[in-house]
């Protein structure tokens, strides 16, 4: 089997090395904006949108106009990944996996990738790592990169530079060690509630530091913009978020890969992030109802990492032998898993679920995990091909997770 993973380092460069970065993730962000812009200008004149061969070409004449001769110092190939971003986007919008493609802003995402293996040098050893035109990086080498590398994203976070190495190696077929099964109801008062009774208490990052956010938020709004202690203010801002986003991703990277080692089979809600995270604002025709108390609804969805969660359970599991079920959600914690008796008078409270008709009682969340393991039983077993029901080994995974051959 073919496994595709990313390790992720901090790099140590110098100050001209990181000037470099941040020209070239510049001209990868021009690029990026330059095509956009076309695009939208072709489909206005109802032109055809021109695909990646046709941007190359104009990205050639780009770099060897006198208006933009600063493109030239910057490598080609991670301008070219950038006309392929693009692409994808395009491709993610039509087939509606993702909103109209936007422009990039300086500051925000700010990162270049390089493609070509070739052009790449790692020496674990010495702790460097060989980027073209960057030279060798010095990075924190914090645990050995395993598989021949073949492509590196060089990211900007927080005033800091990380380099996401990806490498392919050939492994054995994973068989399970576990051999039980465990259906899984994600929640906001709970992250994760198992069928066995366990549960992942929620962490609550973004809700956590809230207030200190704003706090420093409004101090950064009376700084006169771009200033010295308006940029002192922004970085202050930018670490805080960036606490918010690791404290998360430990907390999903951890139970994650506990429930993944410790299950053969895993079964979860399928669930729409994306709509449930809407706004009910409406229209002026059409105004919404309870919209404050909606807005903070998809602040706490959004603030658990749901879609994350599932992401990283779908390669986990295969990595250790497992299975990922997805089962559709709608009445898990309303129906009885005794008598299968399915009323809205079944769950009494938040938390609380009283069979109406033969007198059943637990905890809902939990009696919702119950349910959603029993559907996923009943789906591997009766070989449902519903759409509704979708394996991840019959999904494509992203390329930072699994390949299989």
């Amino acid at each position: 089997m073919e496994r595709l993973q990313a390790y992720k380092f901090e790099l140590m460069p110098t100050g001209e090395q990181a000037r470099k970065m941040r020209r070239f993730a510049g001209a990868c962000r021009f690029v990026y904006n330059k095509a956009l812009a076309l695009q939208q200008e072709r489909y206005t004149a109802g032109e055809k949108k021109l695909g990646y061969p046709g941007l190359c070409k104009l990205l050639t004449r780009w770099r060897n106009s006198a208006q933009t001769p600063w493109l030239a110092d910057a490598p080609v190939h991670p301008s070219q990944q950038a006309l392929k971003d693009l692409e994808r986007a395009y491709t993610n919008f039509f087939e509606k996996r993702a909103d109209f493609p936007r422009f990039k802003r300086k500051g925000i995402g700010d990162s270049h990738r390089f493609p070509d293996p070739k052009q790449i040098k790692l020496e674990q050893g010495n702790s460097r790592l060989f980027l073209p035109k960057l030279g060798y990086i010095r990075y924190r080498n914090s645990r050995p990169v395993l598989g021949e590398v073949r492509n590196v994203t060089v990211s900007q976070s927080s005033g800091k530079w990380f380099a996401s190495i990806q490498t392919r190696r050939e492994v054995d077929v994973p068989l399970p060690t576990a051999t039980t099964a465990i259906g899984i109801d994600v929640g906001i008062a709970r992250f994760a509630t198992l069928s066995d009774g366990s549960h992942v208490a929620a962490l609550n990052s973004f809700k956590t530091h809230e207030q200190r956010l704003a706090r420093y938020q409004r101090r950064m709004a009376r700084k006169k913009k771009f200033s010295r202690n308006w940029k002192k203010a922004k970085a202050r801002v930018q670490k805080i978020h960036t606490d918010i986003a690791n404290a998360r991703k430990d907390l999903l990277h951890k139970t994650s890969a506990t429930i993944s080692k410790n299950h053969a089979l895993v079964c979860i809600e399928d669930l729409q992030v994306l709509n449930m995270g809407k706004s009910a604002t409406g229209t002026l025709e059409a105004p919404g109802k309870n919209v404050r108390a909606k807005a903070g609804l998809n602040k706490s969805i959004l603030d658990q990492g749901w879609r994350e969660f599932r992401r990283q359970l779908e390669y986990k599991t295969a990595w250790s032998g497992g299975m990922l079920l997805a089962v559709p959600a709608h009445n898990t914690s309303r129906t009885c898993p005794c008598c299968a008796h399915v009323a809205k008078e079944n769950r009494k409270t938040q938390a609380r679920f009283a069979c109406v008709s033969c007198g059943y009682e637990n905890h809902a969340d939990v009696v919702g995990a119950i349910n959603i393991l029993e559907r996923g039983q009943r789906s591997l077993a009766c070989a449902d091909s519903s759409p509704e029901v979708r394996a991840s080994w019959q999904e494509p995974v992203e390329a930072t997770t699994l390949s299989i051959t």
